[in-house]
């Protein structure tokens, strides 16, 4: 019988963890934006006072999926909230659930941690992570938009006075 276990990712982990990260970004058409390394990772998952997490999912004894996820604050709940940046499973392991295993394991995280809420966000496009989100009982937020600010922007305006 096979046996699916997740655990707490260590820095021992940067290698899969950027295997991860990849295979997401291949998957969602960005392979190209990816600029972490074992390194970088290594420093900012790793740190002392990093504020980042991640899970490993394992198939008997071997990786076959993560999830990153750090602590947000809701100043309406005043409350902690958990934020998963990433979560994916590699395409040949998918339906022997481990993405719910992840989910469940963080949504037991948030419980634990007196978080008011577990929230992600998910592309667009992405239909089968939807439909599969959406038959977990989590809701899309449509009446919120995401903003960003990165590299040359994000620095330009950090610099205006």
């Amino acid at each position: 019988m096979s046996q699916l276990t997740i655990r707490q990712a260590t820095e021992n982990d940067c290698d899969i963890i950027l295997y991860f990260i990849r295979e997401l970004a291949i998957y969602e058409k960005a392979e190209h934006e990816v600029l972490a390394t074992t390194d970088t990772i290594k420093e900012s998952m790793f740190s002392k006072h990093s504020g980042v997490y991640g899970l490993i999912c394992e198939l008997n004894g071997e990786a076959i999926g993560f999830s990153v996820y750090f602590y947000n604050y809701s100043t309406w709940l005043a409350k902690p909230g958990l934020y998963l940046e990433d979560l994916y499973v590699s395409l040949e392991h998918r339906g022997k659930g481990a993405g719910i295993a992840l989910l469940k394991k963080l949504a037991q995280i948030a419980v634990d941690k007196g978080c008011g809420r577990f929230e992600w966000s998910c592309l667009d496009w992405n239909t089968p992570s939807r439909e599969f989100y959406e038959s977990l009982g989590a809701e899309p937020q449509n009446e919120w938009i995401g903003y960003r600010m990165s590299g040359k922007t994000l620095n330009e305006f950090a610099q205006k006075n």
